[in-house]
């Protein structure tokens, strides 16, 4: 069973290499149980990044990089997803706020346990956090609104460490509208109401003081993606 690494880029050429390094040496130390690929997925960085990414892919056999001439992370996870040859596909931030010993957990609930998707999750029992009250007010006060508005289980749809088996990827993809920072929380309301099995993992997670996310206008995408979704006829698995 194999897994592609995606990690979704935008101006992190000061952080690329070190980044890859960790998660690299975290997986060959821990021996990672499924064959794997570090997917660099640049989208549109006006910086060194895109250099870094091919040196990178030039020095080891098991990083590639892919190239989007256009900004968006959603589009940049897109690409990857949907030209992946692997049994599954995930991503996470390249700032690895999100500790790597999640990532077993989450690989083997698509590629072992029959799960189509699994999402790391810094609200459940058992998950350890460290951010801002105002981040942590922002979140919470989003998936409280998610549960209200599509009456869902899902306990934390904006944590940026994520996989997918490829059948699942296939078929939910195409239907993402959004191709920016809403397209996670897009993706979970798809699986969750189209009948997919979806399973939440609990993360350790530190925030990022050096985060490329604009708070408000991503706020202003969330609620105007879930108003289209809260309309929105969302079609059952396998139609």
């Amino acid at each position: 069973m194999n897994l592609d690494i995606v990690l979704p880029v935008y101006n992190e050429e000061h952080v690329l290499a070190k980044s890859v390094g960790e998660l690299r040496e975290y997986l060959y130390e821990h021996r990672f149980p499924y064959t794997w690929r570090v997917v660099i997925a640049d989208n549109a960085s006006t910086d060194g990044t895109l250099d870094a990414a091919r040196k990178l892919a030039e020095r080891h056999d098991d990083v590639t990089y892919i190239h989007l001439p256009e900004k968006g992370r959603g589009r940049a996870l897109r690409k990857a997803w949907l030209e992946s040859d692997a049994d599954a596909s995930c991503f996470m931030d390249i700032d690895l706020s999100t500790h790597l010993d999640g990532l077993e957990p989450l690989a083997r609930a698509v590629l072992d346990e029959g799960y189509d998707v699994a999402t790391g999750s810094r609200m459940m029992k058992g998950s350890q956090i460290e951010r801002s009250l105002g981040r942590e007010i922002t979140s919470r006060g989003l998936i409280t609104l998610i549960k209200l508005l599509f009456l869902s289980k899902l306990s934390d749809t904006q944590c940026g460490f994520k996989a997918i088996s490829r059948e699942a990827a296939q078929e939910l993809v195409p239907r993402i509208e959004n191709q920016e920072w809403f397209f996670d929380t897009e993706l979970l309301l798809l699986a969750e109401k189209g009948g997919y099995k979806v399973k939440d993992i609990p993360v350790r997670w530190v925030e990022d003081t050096d985060t490329r996310v604009n708070v408000p206008k991503t706020i202003l995408e969330d609620l105007s993606g879930l108003l289209r979704m809260r309309f929105k006829r969302i079609p059952k698995k396998g139609s």
